[in-house]
């Protein structure tokens, strides 16, 4: 009895465990779709299962196409600046987008990205530097965020000499992409 009871635990995992990215694909576009139909959209009379999806991925295609276009990309200067400037909410937007890597200057969450030594210096990883410190001595080191990958939050902290780490010219928002991504975007690390 141990045989089959073993062989039904293994068969039984290996069916959740195959099973629930699936269902958690489809339970997600189901509870998004059926949001978006309770906002109306349903009532339309070409309305059919999944419009609002579809509706959804053109608008957020449009704005990437028009954004990576010469006037659509200073279209979105001014809207960013207008989102900026308004009251109490500007304040989260500008949070928002440090958060997610677009941010500049001094204040920004993330400085710069660089390449850090692994653990057994065999390969380097990405790292994002928040912060620059003067230690007690008058050292300066400067305070890397090594994320972890696909769960960005689940990262550690590295404090170093710049000496001891690569630096890249990748935008910041791009290494974040690209931690998302699981490596799956192109990316120059020149």
């Amino acid at each position: 009895m141990s045989w089959l009871s073993q062989h039904l635990t293994k068969c039984l995992l290996a069916g959740v465990v195959t099973l629930l990215p699936i269902a958690g694909l489809v339970l997600g576009v189901a509870y998004v779709e059926a949001s978006i139909s309770k906002s109306g959209i349903s009532k339309l009379p070409f309305y059919f299962p999944g419009l609002g999806i579809t509706l959804a991925l053109l608008v957020i295609y449009l704005v990437g196409f028009t954004t990576t276009t010469f006037i659509g990309n200073w279209a979105w200067a001014q809207v960013d600046r207008l989102l900026r400037n308004l009251p109490a909410l500007g304040k989260i937007y500008s949070s928002l987008k440090q958060i997610l890597g677009y941010g500049e200057g001094e204040n920004a969450m993330f400085h710069e990205t660089v390449l850090f030594p692994s653990k057994d210096k065999n390969c380097d990883e990405i790292g994002l530097v928040t912060n620059e410190i003067t230690m007690s001595d008058g050292t300066r080191k400067i305070v890397i965020f090594i994320p972890g990958t696909p769960n960005l939050a689940a990262g550690r902290l590295v404090i170093t000499t710049r000496d001891q780490v690569k630096h890249t010219t990748i935008p910041v928002h791009e290494a974040l992409k690209n931690l998302v991504a699981v490596g799956k975007t192109n990316i120059r690390l020149e």
